[in-house]
């Protein structure tokens, strides 16, 4: 491992990443379970973003934002569970501060974006449901990527400064990141000076995404709420609730865990108890949203059966 020392310090270069039981029977079933799961993943949201590709019935708002929320999946998955695997197999636990900045940016700048295109998917759903007429006009595809290249900026602008910061830090009290990835909680731990302001703008960041994000959803499904209330029938109202459902699904359990990490005063939890609920947030969520917007839609997944038939008679 490579140091430099500079007045007596020794400055750390590169980290060991250590999240998981150094037992190899252990690590065998988790490489093969994590392998599976991120095999999964981008199977499922690529599938996700084909069929919505190709189906005319499909080339709505709704289905333009999941599209791109598969592909934010995508990227979100592949920025940390290769390396949780390298690390798995003791090859590359090893990595570069420059390397760990890296991983942790790109990390945080995708759940920043996802969280951001949540709260938009929510707004599209809200016009949909309580302004019908006026949707065609209002959430038109200019409007649509309009939209989305906001939720990639506000995720970089929210991302850039706390990790910009941090990666202006030296790093000296451990070379030893009890996680399985670089994350910004263990990581500031090994700083070699006070990181209390470095904490307080990580908390300020993540809480400004997640409540901006939070507060348009909530009062989207207020109004959507409001409006499917007055519907007459239940069809009809049990229609709008099957659309909305899969999304706020995926809301509610994505809001949670990120705010249960980042959102709470320090201290609250050990670093063990982070590391289980990074797993689910990292490596699970990825895969149960193509999941949860499958199953509870119609149209996926008769677009979804289409395309396997029409695989099946090609071969």
């Amino acid at each position: 491992m490579a140091n430099q020392t500079h007045l007596s310090e020794i400055y750390i270069l590169e980290f060991i990443l250590w999240g998981f039981p150094d037992v190899p029977i252990v690590q065998e079933f988790l490489f093969v379970l994590l392998l599976f799961t991120y095999m999964l993943t981008l199977f499922t949201n690529t599938l996700v973003i084909i069929v919505t590709l190709t189906e005319r019935h499909l080339q709505t708002p709704m289905y333009f934002f999941l599209r791109n929320f598969s592909l934010l999946e995508i990227c979100y998955v592949s920025v940390t569970v290769p390396k949780i695997l390298a690390t798995i197999s003791s090859q590359g636990r090893v990595i570069s501060v420059s390397s760990c900045i890296t991983q942790l940016f790109f990390f945080f700048f995708l759940s920043s974006t996802e969280c951001f295109l949540l709260g938009v998917m929510a707004f599209d759903r809200y016009l949909a449901v309580c302004h019908p007429l006026r949707y065609s006009a209002l959430m038109n595809h200019t409007t649509c990527q309009k939209i989305t290249i906001c939720s990639w900026f506000g995720g970089f602008i929210t991302t850039f400064p706390p990790v910009f910061l941090i990666s202006q830090l030296q790093f000296c009290r451990t070379n030893t990141i009890n996680h399985f990835f670089c994350d910004a909680p263990p990581l500031l731990q090994t700083s070699c000076r006070d990181a209390s302001f470095n904490e307080f703008l990580d908390f300020i960041c993540a809480g400004l995404v997640i409540m901006t994000s939070f507060t348009v959803t909530l009062m989207s499904y207020i109004y959507i709420i409001i409006t499917v209330l007055k519907i007459p029938t239940k069809i009809g109202r049990r229609k709008v609730f099957s659309t909305c459902g899969s999304h706020l699904t995926v809301v509610l359990v994505y809001y949670g865990t990120v705010t249960f990490i980042y959102v709470r005063p320090k201290g609250g939890f050990t670093l063990s108890l982070n590391r289980s609920v990074a797993v689910f947030y990292t490596v699970l969520i990825p895969i149960l949203n193509p999941i949860i917007y499958c199953l509870r839609n119609k149209e996926v997944k008769l677009a979804i059966k289409k395309l396997v038939s029409l695989q099946s008679i090609r071969q």
